[in-house]
């Protein structure tokens, strides 16, 4: 699993059947690509949005067959190229990427959500894609399996909000619903709300706000958790290591007291082995036995 730039991406898994191996490759190449150019380095706003519109168009000329005529760079082409060989192999739509396009324009402008609904249409934009493109590469897209894959990505993408609190504030964004911040008396939009001071947080009320969003990630990893156990073979392997996973990062992230700003969770060599074990040999994870009850969310 990748947990540090483009979250929980299966990039060439040995649990992943070879044959697929390639895809997953050319998926994340794209994946990865677009999230730099929103992200990486210093190039202005509008040259980033330009070069993303761009992007855009390659894949609606891909998604409609033809050849594609939006302006891209060597490199570029050479990402579409691979990705164009994948779409048609496999069959796969071109909305999950489209979608995925837009959450990273959606970054170069909105530092901040409001609210709930506008965090789980950003989720669903930025993580579900994901999901939804592999369960499409293993053949298992009923109207079940992409609901719970949907929560099983959105319980991941806050997982890394919850983790990356401090991280994301040095890009000037807060992934932290606005109206959530307001119920533990933090002013919204303030520099202190979104911690110019590291040496000076977490308060009470922080930890109170990751509390809070742990627990919405949580509970989103569970109820899409039923999908990890019904996949056959290794797609479900390396989906209940995704999911155990995330929940180790909360597990990790209450053992250090909400305080991602001190005590950023991260998975070491001794989470992987108690990872496995988890997969290979606990039933599915339910809402009262995830965590030890004094870390509940």
């Amino acid at each position: 699993m990748a947990v540090d730039h483009y979250e929980n991406f299966p990039v060439a898994s040995l649990l992943l059947p070879a044959r697929l191996r390639p895809a997953v490759r050319d998926l994340y190449a794209f994946a990865r690509g677009a999230d730099d150019i929103a992200d990486e380095g210093d190039a202005p706003a509008q040259e980033r949005r330009e070069r993303l519109d761009a992007w855009r168009g390659a894949v609606r000329d891909l998604g409609a067959g033809r050849p594609i005529q939006a302006p891209l760079s060597v490199d570029d082409r050479a990402i579409f190229a691979r990705l164009g060989d994948t779409l048609v192999r496999h069959r796969l739509p071109v909305q999950p990427l489209l979608d995925l396009l837009s959450a990273f324009t959606q970054d170069l402008d909105v530092l901040h959500y409001a609210d709930e609904p506008a965090l789980l249409d950003y989720c669903r934009r930025s993580a579900n894609p994901v999901g939804r493109l592999m369960l499409h590469l293993f053949g298992h897209t009923d109207t079940v399996d992409l609901a719970q894959s949907d929560a099983i990505c959105t319980g991941l993408q806050r997982v890394n909000f919850c983790q990356d609190v401090a991280l994301d504030h040095t890009k000037g964004r807060c992934y932290i619903p606005l109206d959530c911040l307001e119920r533990h008396g933090l002013v919204p939009a303030s520099q202190d709300t979104l911690c110019a001071d590291p040496a000076a947080v977490p308060s009470d009320a922080w930890r109170a706000v990751v509390r809070e969003q742990a627990g919405q990630a949580r509970r989103a990893l569970l109820a899409g958790a039923p999908l990890a156990w019904r996949l056959p073979g290794r797609a479900g392997l390396e989906l209940r290591l995704v999911v155990h996973g995330g929940l180790r990062i909360l597990e990790k992230l209450a053992a250090g007291g909400y305080d991602p700003w001190h005590n950023r969770p991260i998975l070491g060599r001794a989470d992987a082995f108690l990872l496995c074990w988890r997969a290979f040999c606990t039933p599915r994870p339910r809402p009262d036995t995830a965590l030890p009850s004094h870390h509940d969310a």
